[in-house]
């Protein structure tokens, strides 16, 4: 199903029956996400663009008030709650005692969802237990045979916690760029996960702002969805589609990646949430972590974290907390 018929088919739906069909796998469901989701529509038309956004919102609307209403989905023990999040690959469902199942639309990307299983168990056998909380954790995984098409999917659940938000959402708050005192704990905790990531050999290669949320009250970061995370060394899977141009150099060349991929699109993120408010300094720092060139960027985290931290006690003095919120 391509994005023109997936709007045709929302266009035209007058029942959910109409829209997702009768099949209880959610097959049809997939499909419109698939076709119809904001980061998978390229170069289309905007007049096209809008259209698809608009039913996009309409189908994942329609398909939390139906799921809520209906019989329970079981899978390997856990119970669908309603739809919580839907991702780049998957879609996210509460199951209770603050966990998601993590669903993939297309078995195509079972790929991608082992490599985050794996990442997140690496980084839970290597890491350093004090700073676990800045990943998902695990808790289980499993496989799911769809009985319509008979194609298997790999399944995660993944531990959340409440109160999180997303980078996008940060800026959405401050259309005019955010306070650089601000984005200086949540870069500070940013660099802290890709610490305790490479540390255990693991470069997360898709450091962008909807992967990084924050915990505005505490003034917690956890960066999420390790599906396109590779070991270092090696190469980044695929680039998020609409996101091209936040990744460096080596990715788009499928060279080989390492630590300086993610510190260049921490600080890409970073740069990029403080805008015009950005001091010259922290503008420098950024810059310096996104020199074209992998070998000539810096590699360790915890060494750059240092050298963050020193930028900013020049700029601000000694470290305060300084309340946040999202509601400026």
């Amino acid at each position: 199903m391509n994005t023109h018929e997936a709007i045709r088919l929302v266009t035209a739906a007058r029942t959910d029956a109409d829209l997702f069909g009768v099949d209880p796998s959610a097959h049809r469901y997939r499909e419109l996400v698939a076709a119809l989701h904001p980061d998978r529509l390229g170069a289309l038309d905007p007049a096209v663009r809008a259209a698809a956004t608009d039913a996009f919102v309409q189908v994942t609307n329609r398909w939390r008030a139906g799921r809520a209403s209906a019989d329970p989905i079981v899978l390997g023990g856990h119970r669908l709650g309603p739809l919580a999040h839907t991702g780049d690959l998957a879609d996210l469902y509460d199951v209770g005692s603050d966990r998601l199942l993590k669903l993939p639309r297309d078995p195509a990307d079972n790929d991608l969802v082992a490599r985050e299983q794996h990442a997140l168990r690496t980084i839970e056998e290597r890491g350093d237990p004090r700073y676990l909380p800045y990943v998902p954790r695990l808790v289980d995984t499993l496989r799911h045979r769809d009985p319509a098409t008979g194609a298997e999917r790999r399944i995660s659940v993944l531990a959340t916690a409440p109160g999180l938000h997303s980078l996008d959402e940060v800026r959405r708050a401050y259309p005019d760029g955010l306070d650089g005192r601000d984005a200086a704990w949540m870069w500070r905790r940013l660099l802290v996960a890709l610490g305790l990531a490479h540390r255990a050999g693991i470069v997360h290669g898709a450091v962008l702002p909807r992967h990084v949320l924050i915990e505005p009250d505490g003034h917690g970061v956890v960066l999420v969805d390790w599906c396109f995370s590779a070991a270092t060394g090696s190469t980044i899977p695929a680039l998020v589609p609409g996101h091209e141009d936040w990744y460096p150099p080596e990715v788009a060349a499928r060279r080989p990646c390492g630590p300086g991929t993610d510190l260049a699109m921490a600080a890409t993120c970073m740069a990029w949430l403080m805008g015009d408010r950005a001091p010259r300094e922290l503008r420098a720092f950024a810059h310096g972590c996104r020199r074209p060139a992998l070998a000539s960027r810096p590699d360790d985290a915890w060494r750059l974290l240092r050298e963050l931290d020193e930028v900013l006690e020049r700029l601000y003095g000694p470290r305060t907390f300084r309340p946040f919120t999202l509601n400026p």
